[in-house]
């Protein structure tokens, strides 16, 4: 795989690792700069840590209140980032131009919407003990719409812009090419939290099919980039270390359709007759366990992929954050088959990977935190405005 492939999402890794960073990185305007859109891939990390502990089936003393004060400091989280990227909207265009250039950049702008959509879900799991149902409906209202409209639009325009501006190498496919897909199936499985509060009739009935729609722009776009990246995997090996973490991405979208048609399917009751409500409450097992065993398949071969660099050496990049939200995914999966099958063995799958999760999520989020205040997450961002 190419380097300029590697570049816009290397931060801190070995090449830059020994640098100073930028003085300009001292000010608040040097930070705002040096944003793009794959921090928003923290806020998805933090907040399926909540929105995982909220279902989990196995739970114990502590879970939920643990769970409860991740969400509200993922809201903060995203409410912040927010804010800096409408100041760099308003006063660094450029930045903001760069990154939609970027071949590689850009495929991350499919992050905010599911950032947003993440914070939602957590808002209707876990915001009623906190702000109560009424504004917790609401929150995820705004929110949900938000991220769906936006995460059409990033399936929509990134693949657009791969399509007109051509030129992508046989070695390009990485597992930042399911990003800009994936935001409608992540609509179609927080959509489905939404379907009770929706008046009943037509209302509900259109929320459900469009969820279903959705559910199926992303599984069908997905089914085209896959083997892509399977493809460029055996025919250029894995690359960069760098981009290792990437491989991880995958499970997002196999994660979440499982999530996606276990939650819909125990939904379609309310808004659909027989024997369609009873159909798409069979999908969500009859589809959710075979692609979950793809699923499993694809985490053993990311993590002795990820072994393997690890030995070699893995350098801290913002890339790690792949390391929760997809595995986030694949907990609620094992959730969802759980809780609709009866399987005691999906329920102790949930509590395992969950603690996996935790685990990825602590070390991520230190290793972030520690970048970020050395300054050294924003430089590679900053040289490639320059």
């Amino acid at each position: 795989m190419s380097t300029d492939l590697a570049r816009p999402i290397a931060p801190g890794t070995s090449s830059s690792a020994g640098r100073r960073p930028p003085r300009n990185l001292s000010r608040p305007a040097g930070l705002i700069r040096g944003l793009g859109p794959n921090w928003y891939a923290s806020v998805m990390g933090t907040g399926i840590v909540a929105t995982a502990a909220a279902t989990l089936p196995v739970q114990v003393p502590g879970l939920r209140a643990f769970a409860t004060v991740v969400w509200l400091a993922c809201a903060v989280w995203l409410v912040t980032l927010t804010a800096g990227f409408a100041v760099q909207l308003i006063r660094h265009r450029g930045a903001a131009r760069g990154h939609a250039l970027d071949p590689v950049m850009v495929q991350f702008y499919g992050a905010p919407p599911m950032a947003a959509l993440t914070v939602g879900a957590g808002a209707l799991l876990l915001g009623p003990t906190v702000i109560g149902t009424g504004a917790a409906v609401a929150v995820d209202a705004v929110l949900w719409t938000a991220g769906t409209l936006t995460g059409i639009a990033s399936t929509i325009a990134v693949p657009y812009l791969m399509f007109t501006r051509g030129g992508a190498g046989s070695d390009a496919a990485f597992g930042g090419w399911l990003m800009p897909i994936v935001p409608p199936m992540v609509s179609a499985a927080t959509g489905a939290l939404l379907v009770p509060y929706i008046p009943a009739g037509q209302a509900r009935l259109t929320m459900l099919l469009a969820c279903y729609a959705m559910f199926g722009v992303s599984l069908l776009a997905t089914l085209m980039v896959l083997p892509q990246i399977w493809l460029r995997l055996v025919r250029h090996s894995v690359g960069p270390a760098v981009m290792v973490p990437t491989l991880w991405i995958v499970l997002g979208p196999l994660g979440q359709s499982v999530t996606a048609a276990n939650q819909l399917g125990a939904v379609a009751h309310l808004a659909l007759p027989d024997p369609y409500a009873t159909a798409f409450a069979a999908f969500g097992i009859v589809y959710g366990v075979p692609v979950w065993g793809f699923a499993a398949l694809w985490a053993a071969l990311a993590a002795a992929l990820t072994i393997r660099a690890a030995r070699e050496h893995l350098p801290f990049a913002l890339t790690w954050w792949s390391f929760t939200f997809p595995v986030g995914t694949c907990v609620t999966a094992a959730t969802g088959l759980a809780l609709h099958s009866g399987s005691g063995a999906f329920a102790w799958v949930a509590a395992a990977s969950y603690l996996g999760l935790v685990t990825a999520w602590a070390i991520v989020t230190a290793r972030t935190a520690r970048g970020a205040a050395r300054g050294s997450l924003f430089a590679p961002a900053l040289a490639q405005q320059a």
